[in-house]
């Protein structure tokens, strides 16, 4: 519940900033695309760069592609699988779209991202502090606590039942919840841009596998789709039933499911 809250804390605190610098916010939109799409990136080659970094960034903040959140999307009970995945398309909305535009317009507005010494969180310190005050130092610091202490949890969640789900061996969970513990720290040690290329090798791992798994169960999840919206069609809340998608064998769930009061 803390989470949700502090993110529109942060979307407030950015808002305010906006307004305060309203009359740079166009010189700002011109930044953004000057610098991702000017002629010099073009000719230099560097807007593939920026891509790609867009993408590995992206991917951080929202995970999607890469199986993660449907660990979490698989608890909830709702009366047809196509329901949960629209609240899932949200959450990129939130992490990427808003979230992280409201970073990247606290620190061009201020002008933080000028000093070449500020990286990471310390660049966004500076950049909310010398907007908003010193307490936009406790602030950011309270945000990333919750936010990485809430990922962590979520996370260490998804591994511990995946090798429950593998084969519910206690050696296995032990050595498992050793090495979290020992990525915790060995990531707060550690320095950002290795911590940074070594999400970006894990997270791309997961995604190349993930987009496998994806790709051979496309169809089953355009049948799914299709039996949502025929539902919708007709005018029903759509409930799904499992025995009503041909090719989909082994279905632990979704037997004749029943409507959800």
């Amino acid at each position: 519940m803390l989470v949700p809250v502090m993110a529109i804390g942060y979307i407030l605190v950015a808002l305010f900033v906006v307004f305060k610098n309203i009359n740079h916010v166009p010189a700002v939109f011109s930044l953004i695309m000057e610098n991702a799409f000017g002629i010099k990136e073009v000719a230099g080659g560097s807007i593939g760069a920026t891509v790609m970094l867009g993408i590995k960034r992206g991917l951080f903040s929202n995970e999607a592609g890469m199986g993660s959140a449907p660990n979490a999307a698989a608890t909830a009970d709702v009366t047809h699988p196509v329901k949960q995945g629209l609240i899932q398309t949200l959450g990129v909305f939130t992490d990427t779209i808003l979230i992280c535009s409201c970073t990247a317009f606290i620190v061009l507005l201020s002008g933080a991202y000028t000093n070449s010494k500020l990286e990471g969180i310390q660049l966004t310190q500076n950049a909310l502090s010398s907007q908003v005050g010193s307490w936009g130092n406790t602030f950011i610091a309270i945000c990333i606590l919750l936010f990485a202490f809430s990922s962590i949890v979520g996370n260490y969640y998804y591994g511990e039942t995946n090798i429950e789900f593998i084969k519910a061996n206690k050696l296995w969970l032990l050595a498992y919840r050793v090495a979290v513990v020992g990525m915790v720290i060995f990531g707060s040690i550690a320095k950002i841009q290795i911590v940074w290329d070594m999400a970006d090798l894990f997270m791309g791992i997961m995604a190349i596998i993930n987009l496998i798994a994806i790709s051979r169960l496309s169809h089953i999840a355009f049948a799914v789709l299709k039996d949502y919206a025929a539902q919708k069609k007709e005018g029903k809340d759509p409930v799904f039933n499992a025995d009503s998608i041909e090719k989909l064998e082994n279905a632990e769930c979704w037997k004749n499911k029943k409507k959800i009061a």
